[in-house]
């Protein structure tokens, strides 16, 4: 079996695949739970977490959960499980987890982009990431990689990507669109901004992320791009059930919104792989829900020994969907093993038909159970 495995991971890291461009997207922290199962019983009509319960319900309840992940995700539920994959139901024998043993987001999207789970990655505070990414990577190996662009909510994104090193193009948290020939609409949106104010004072609304990004797919047509939304974890720490949901539910449509904007494209139409994911879980129950921790981040960078001493169980776990020319058609798929968020860059670069060995020897493997037939 291990010889079979070897065999098929050499096709696959040498095999031509048909798309040119791909599209990586994260939702922060939003949990496999939701995700497969819709709203929470637990928590749809728990005053602590929800201002109007009837009214949530009204919107996200059902009492069939796959009914449920369909109000709360329709584009997921009713577009990409049928013409793509999904993984990470744990109901279901199919299992994904991060591999750094932080459990929260730098030292996640750290590892999905560059594939290896570094250990000195220990805080959210804004440093220069050692590592390379898969962005930085093919920006460096061919000109039509030079666009690659990331946008992102949260205003950690540049130091995420080393954008000092790497010279990517970046938009996150309340940085206005430039660098290219932004349009009369993404001027209208620098402008809005500023006159907008932001729940958080490090994290942006995702409505102007999913506008810079669209102007600049339009404008520049990069072969590769990361969209970062972040109001789910956000609206998550802060306790707010209700907003978590329909926050979920906007991302959802942007997503939407995007797939749709990129099929109108003769560049991207049936030719751009789509790949959806989160850079962490989060606790499972009304007392933990909030929160994302390892034991050693709780004893450690967030300082959550009294309440949480074994760190948030569950917040290791997260899921993964595709979409795209390449990407059979399977619904749900079992996985049997635990898949590693640091495969997810050998996934992408795969899916483009590049090398993923001469990016990281170190990464993660391509992730079979996407990609495979």
């Amino acid at each position: 079996m291990k010889i079979l495995q070897v065999l098929i991971i050499s096709w696959f890291s040498f095999q031509s695949f048909a798309a040119d461009n791909l599209v990586l997207v994260t939702i922060d922290g939003l949990r496999w739970q939701e995700v497969f199962t819709g709203a929470d019983p637990q928590l749809i009509d728990n005053k602590d977490f929800v201002q109007h319960p009837a009214t949530l319900k009204q919107q996200y309840w059902h009492t069939d959960p796959t009914q449920r992940r369909a109000l709360l995700m329709p584009f997921l539920w009713q577009t990409v499980i049928k013409q793509g994959r999904i993984i990470g139901n744990r109901q279901n024998n199919s299992q994904m987890r991060v591999s750094n043993d932080m459990y929260f987001s730098y030292p996640g999207y750290s590892e999905i982009f560059t594939g290896v789970a570094d250990p000195s990655i220990d805080s959210n505070k804004k440093f220069n990431n050692p590592q390379v990414t898969f962005l930085e990577w093919l920006s460096a190996q061919k000109t039509a990689y030079k666009t690659n662009a990331l946008f992102g909510s949260w205003d950690v994104f540049p130091f995420i990507v080393n954008q000092q090193r790497s010279k990517l193009h970046v938009n996150a948290g309340f940085q206005a669109a430039e660098g290219y020939a932004v349009s009369e609409h993404g001027q209208w949106l620098n402008n809005l901004q500023q006159q907008i104010p932001s729940p958080w004072h490090n994290v942006r609304l995702d409505a102007f992320t999913q506008g810079f990004a669209l102007d600049y797919l339009k404008q520049v047509q990069p072969r590769v791009m990361i969209i970062a939304y972040g109001e789910t974890d956000d609206f998550a720490h802060g306790g707010h059930y209700d907003q978590y949901l329909s926050s979920a539910h906007r991302t959802d449509k942007f997503i939407a919104d995007l797939w749709q904007q990129l099929q109108s494209m003769p560049q991207y139409k049936n030719n751009t792989t789509l790949l959806i994911t989160t850079d962490h879980g989060r606790g499972s129950n009304s007392d933990d829900w909030q929160h994302h921790a390892s034991k050693k981040a709780s004893n450690g960078y967030l300082q959550q020994t009294n309440r949480f001493p074994e760190g948030i169980l569950g917040s290791e776990h997260i899921w993964l969907a595709a979409i795209g020319p390449d990407i059979s058609p399977k619904g749900e798929v079992a996985t049997g093993k635990e898949v590693l968020q640091k495969q997810i860059a050998a996934t992408a670069l795969s899916l483009l038909g590049e090398d993923y060995k001469k990016f990281n020897p170190a990464a993660g493997k391509p992730i079979m159970e996407i990609i495979q037939p």
